[in-house]
């Protein structure tokens, strides 16, 4: 074993420049691991992680305000309750610190028991201390600490007294700014607004006065009722019995308006709505950049063996045996590979860690911290044990051929014809008859190079899709574009305004599955045909007709194992069931395919009270903010047609930096695949090079002869490119992420050219390289 050792180092010192070389591969596979596990080990367990860390309940309930011993004895007669905490929460309250503000705030009047949040910095609220804690994406996007002082709408100033992160929800700004107060505190600091403050509040709420006057209102009742809550947080026992204990609460929550359940599972759901895509898109890149960089670290494994056929053969020829050569190829690569793989390792977490941190930070959820040791020990184990198992295997191989067919391993028969006949193709054309003579070699090179460049086009696609998804509503499915807050009986009036082509009435509200409580559906009503303002694209069956029909999301069908003609059993927001019949699946992407189109007449015939809004749909090259002017001119609260990520541009920000991170680790690992191959085809072909040399060549030549050696692997391997991510990458990402959303993730001419000109620069440097390296070597020492 020393003497094994011992010439395993004097092998790598031998060969310095090389060693670096395998090294850097090594080095970048590895990191390619571990930013595949640094993203892919966050995003799978951080809702899990944050959820036991804030103690999430098992059942949250929302309802209309109740008196807060009325809910209390209603909880109470529940079985298998462990704890609960009734709350106050008021939404649309202005919020605003330094320069920063928003008018959608919501604040959650904490009442005794658990809290459902973690505390990040600072300390929880006390009866005695005061203040508020902030949740932790607002202080992150306002640059706000503990200690600063908050405006919270009418209650005026408050003091910062904590962080809190709440995996219930993702965080500011994909969803409202939020905070938490003690129960009572804030009514009981109730000022006396001004007319100047009224009408300041009218300004930064883009509300009329009136509506100012309507909140304050609603606030001063609640401060004269302050047992009144409208949030139940409940814990139980044994989580194994929630839909049992949701049956229940669905009987004696009678009475009670308004009440809808979520549960833990169900706030899963919320976050998969935010982002979702997010989350399906990069757990399987991740599980592409892992069988990318497996099959790169075999490739390079194998390709170094075969570099190395003359020295195996020497060995072979001075009385070593079959396993004294595996041995000390074995050693050799061990020596490269792990401080190689540990360099890689510690680069890919570092360049993924800053991304997936705050990708984790606008989910609410925490990241790995420590328990990321063991994906990132695996990666190095994978690192280290892949390309020597894989250069072992060849070497016995190798070594168990005759001494003298390895010691002529590195020339081929027939070499010397095809360097003196240049003129039928020039340099160029002989470089590239140089690649192809090694068969093995170069298929070999070809799929660690096309996986690669493959990689990057489903890269591309994905960002395509992405920005479509966030920009154009259209892809949606949506034609209307924008929303009127005004009742449904505005309709024919909206109709009536300049640039307004058509209007409906919009229902939307949420329910969930009756025979799954813990799957929550969007339901979406319009009066008549939606197509005209609503129309994804049918998957299977037909358009709903009459009005006891529904149109489901790919989503939905997927999740509860919906079919055409299956029964669709929604549990309203108001304790009503409806039944409906599946007429038809569509390609819908908003809350990611869980969605259903119902009848108007259907919903309201058992949710009279459900949300209304008037969709518009505005005349070709009419001004989407003249027309929504005028409507509000005539009393209407007018929005734009949301995108795929909402207010998400936070989120699609956090995945573009996590895809810069993968790319340019996938980028280095195409230029060192490219770099591999010439410098390998140099080596064995060195005589070739230095007759080539010696008959006046001179650098300009050897680049011509790699030059034509690169363009023998780039350009097959860039239509394996593109056939493995049309065929392979593309479907399979999709069928990935097709519980979320349904998309068509095959790259276009503009990602194809992109990839092709990518592939033509790495070749030019890999080229100036390799060459710059061969005129170094004295032109002798490479003739027989």
């Amino acid at each position: 074993m020393s003497d094994a050792l011992w010439a395993a180092l004097h092998g790598v010192r031998a060969r310095r420049g090389h060693a670096v070389l395998v090294g850097m591969g090594i080095a970048m596979a590895a990191a390619m691991l571990a930013t595949a596990a640094t993203v892919g080990y966050g995003l799978s367990t951080g809702f899990s992680r944050s959820a036991g860390a804030a103690d999430l309940p098992d059942v949250i309930a929302r309802f209309d305000a109740q008196p807060a011993g009325r809910i209390a004895s209603r909880i109470a007669a529940l079985p298998g309750v462990a704890a609960y905490t009734l709350s106050d929460e008021h939404t649309g309250v202005q919020l605003s610190a330094g320069g920063d503000s928003s008018g959608s705030g919501v604040v959650e009047e904490i009442g005794p028991g658990p809290r459902g949040y973690s505390i990040v910095s600072g300390h929880d609220l006390s009866d005695a201390a005061g203040g508020v804690v902030l949740e932790q994406g607002v202080a992150s996007a306002w640059g706000l600490r503990v200690g600063d002082t908050i405006e919270v709408g009418a209650f005026g100033p408050q003091q910062i007294v904590g962080l809190a992160q709440a995996p219930d929800n993702v965080a500011f700004p994909l969803a409202e700014p939020r905070l938490y107060v003690m129960a009572g505190a804030l009514q009981a600091r109730l000022p006396q607004l001004s007319e100047a403050q009224i009408q300041r509040l009218s300004r930064q709420l883009h509300v009329s006065r009136d509506e100012v006057l309507r909140r304050l209102a609603r606030i001063k009742r609640r401060a004269q009722a302050p047992g009144a809550v409208n949030l139940a947080k409940i814990w139980l026992r044994d989580p194994a019995q929630l839909d049992a204990v949701l049956v229940q609460a669905r009987a004696t929550g009678y009475g009670v308006h308004g009440l809808r359940f979520i549960t833990r599972s169900g706030v899963r759901v919320l976050i998969d709505q935010a982002a979702g895509i997010v989350i399906a898109l990069l757990g399987a890149l991740s599980a592409i950049a892992l069988l990318t960089a497996g099959v790169m670290l075999g490739a390079a494994a194998r390709a170094e063996v075969q570099r190395r056929l003359r020295a195996i053969g020497v060995r072979r020829a001075i009385g070593s045996t079959r396993r004294q050569v595996a041995l000390v190829s074995a050693l050799e690569m061990l020596i490269v590979a792990v401080p190689a793989a540990a360099l890689g390792v510690v680069a890919g977490a570092l360049a993924a860690n800053g991304p997936d941190t705050r990708l984790l930070a606008l989910l609410n959820e925490r990241g790995p911290g420590g328990a990321l040791w063991l994906p990132l020990a695996g990666c190095f184990a994978l690192a280290v044990l892949l390309p020597t198992i894989t250069s072992t295997w060849p070497a016995w191989r190798a070594a168990g051929r005759r001494p003298v067919e390895l010691l002529r391993g590195a020339e081929l028969r027939g070499g010397g014809r095809a360097a003196a006949r240049p003129r039928r193709g020039g340099l160029v054309r002989l470089g590239a008859r140089l690649v192809a003579a090694r068969r093995v070699r170069l298929v070999a090179t070809l799929t660690m190079l096309g996986a690669s460049a493959a990689f990057v086009l489903l890269l591309l696609a994905l960002a395509s899709e992405l920005s479509a998804l966030e920009n154009d509503p259209a892809t949606l499915g949506r034609r209307y574009q924008l929303t009127d807050s005004q009742p449904a009986s505005a309709v024919q009036q909206v109709r009536e305004t300049a640039g307004v082509a058509d209007a409906a009435p919009r229902y939307d509200v949420t329910a969930v599955d009756s025979f799954s409580l813990g799957e929550t559906v969007d339901v979406i009503a319009y009066p008549g045909d939606h197509t005209p303002f609503e129309a994804p694209p049918l998957v299977d069956g037909r358009r709903l007709r009459g009005t006891h029909e529904a149109e489901v999301g790919n989503g939905l069908a997927q999740a509860l194992g919906l079919s055409v003609s299956s029964t669709l059993a929604l549990a309203l927001p108001g304790g009503d069931e409806l039944r409906l019949r599946v007429s038809g699946i569509v390609s819908a992407l908003d809350h990611d395919g869980r969605v259903a189109y119902i009848p108007a007449a259907a919903l309201l015939a058992h949710d009279p009270s459900a949300p209304e809004q008037i969709a518009v749909r505005l005349k070709p090259g009419a001004d989407a903010a003249s027309v929504a002017s005028r409507l509000e001119g005539a009393g209407g609260g007018v929005s734009g047609t949301r995108t795929i990520t909402g207010r998400g541009d936070a989120l699609v920000r956090a995945l573009t930096a996590v895809l810069r991170a993968v790319a340019l680790i996938d980028g280095l690992v195409c230029l060192y695949t490219l770099i591999q191959a010439l410098a390998l085809t140099a080596h064995e072909r060195r005589g070739t090079i230095a007759v080539l040399r010696a008959s006046g060549a001179g650098g300009g030549g050897v680049r011509l002869l790699l030059a034509g050696a690169a363009l023998a692997v780039v350009a097959p391997a860039a239509l394996v490119a593109v056939l493995l991510e049309r065929l392979l990458l593309g479907p399979q990402l999709g069928h990935i992420a097709a519980g979320y959303v349904s998309l068509a993730l095959a790259a276009g001419p503009v990602e194809v050219a992109a990839v092709i000109v990518g592939l033509a620069l790495l070749s030019a440097i890999a080229v100036w390289w390799v060459a710059r390296r061969a005129c170094r070597e004295p032109i002798v020492a490479g003739l027989p």
